[in-house]
């Protein structure tokens, strides 16, 4: 029973160790993890099968990425003339994404442009603040910027995919006010945290046991990803927003987290991109739907459609920060920001689930998604230079 999950698990091993004795094979590991079960997998040479057990360890994988994507946005970095710059580029980007969607509706790529025009509004988050990091341009105010578009683009994709797209059919007015009531369940959530922080003997307790076997932070973070995941899929949302709403609580509760527990973080990172995200994206690969994508030149015509998609919906609207930074910077901050593929896999496997996407629609989204995270960062990073500031962010 558990014989493909051990073969998922050793894919998952293996790539980053791959990774490290091939240097110049500048991959990310989820795009080599998503290729290694596509090529494994039943599309090809059907070694692995994602069964029951893979297929659970996999949504759990999913609604980690999520909470771990949710403690990525610091809410200091959505305030002030940053905040506003990147506002401005996400309501263009969801003026573009809006057009885009409704043009290809309208000549026959997409049957359903409503469900593709959120699907591009968001940016992998996850996978852009480590190359910012590595390149030292997070604190810089083009990394600033990204992060902070990236974290808008992310928020709105996942709130427009759960209030539009959901197994639950209700009227807008229903939807806004089970939205406002999940919103007001993560603020109880909050200041019930800030309140036990804020107490010495609580705050005592849990510092004691936080590195023992009871692993007591762990345990609580847990407790609140997988808490609010099923308040909102109670609720009638996707629990993805639920896990998502849990790693921005609980950032925002402990803002400084890293400087009074410095392990914490560690330990989330290890349950999350040491075990779970990985057999997400490798099962990812699994479900890939080979066939459906080579089953016609008009399929594989999607993916550079697609492609070029995700620029104008998200790259351009970096034009936006041209006030405060250079040319080769805007250029940087609008690859960064197309940059997208844990979002499209959800949300394709999502429109497959909900019968509004074709199979060979959700394979080319998550292909042209693959293709983005391996060219974007690089080219961003090839243009990114010594930024020439002309105004404070």
């Amino acid at each position: 029973m558990l014989d493909d999950l051990v073969l998922v698990l050793a894919i998952a091993a293996v790539v980053p160790l791959a990774l490290a004795s091939l240097p110049r094979l500048a991959l990310p590991a989820p795009v080599v993890e998503i290729l290694a079960g596509i090529v494994l997998g039943p599309g090809v040479l059907a070694v692995v099968e994602p069964d029951e057990a893979v297929r659970t360890l996999a949504t759990i994988g999913l609604a980690f990425l999520l909470f771990l994507a949710g403690l990525e946005i610091d809410m200091e970095q959505l305030r002030g003339s940053g905040a506003r710059l990147a506002l401005r580029g996400l309501l263009l980007s969801v003026t573009a994404a809006a057009v885009a969607g409704a043009a290809l509706q309208l000549t026959g790529v997409v049957d359903n442009g409503r469900l593709l025009a959120v699907l591009l509004l968001a940016t992998s988050l996850g996978l852009v603040v480590p190359v910012l990091r590595d390149a030292g341009l997070v604190d810089r105010p083009v990394g600033q910027l990204v992060v902070a578009g990236a974290s808008l683009g992310e928020l709105a994709a996942l709130v427009l995919l759960s209030l539009s797209f959901s197994e639950r059919s209700r009227g807008p007015g229903s939807v806004v006010l089970l939205l406002v009531l999940l919103t007001a369940v993560a603020a109880l959530v909050l200041a019930a945290t800030m309140r036990a922080s804020a107490s010495a003997r609580v705050s005592a307790l849990v510092a004691r046991l936080s590195d023992t076997s009871a692993q007591i932070r762990v345990r609580l973070a847990v407790l609140l990803v997988v808490g609010l995941g099923a308040v909102a899929e109670g609720l009638g949302f996707e629990a993805i927003l639920g896990a998502f709403l849990a790693g921005v609580v609980l950032r925002r509760a402990d803002p400084d987290g890293v400087m009074s527990h410095p392990h914490f973080r560690e330990k989330l990172d290890g349950i999350g991109f040491g075990f779970v995200v990985p057999v997400f994206f490798v099962t990812s690969g699994l479900i890939f739907d080979v066939d459906a994508l080579r089953a016609s030149p008009a399929e594989l015509l999607q993916v550079p459609i697609f492609l070029f998609a995700l620029i104008v919906v998200r790259a351009l609207p970096a034009l936006a920060y041209r006030s405060v930074l250079s040319g080769r910077d805007v250029l940087c901050a609008g690859l960064l920001q197309a940059t997208s593929l844990p979002f499209l896999v959800v949300g394709a496997a999502l429109g497959l689930e909900l019968e509004v996407l074709g199979p060979g629609d959700a394979a080319a989204l998550v292909a042209a998604g693959l293709v983005s995270v391996v060219l974007f960062p690089a080219l961003a990073l090839r243009a990114a230079t010594a930024p020439q500031v002309h105004g404070a962010v």
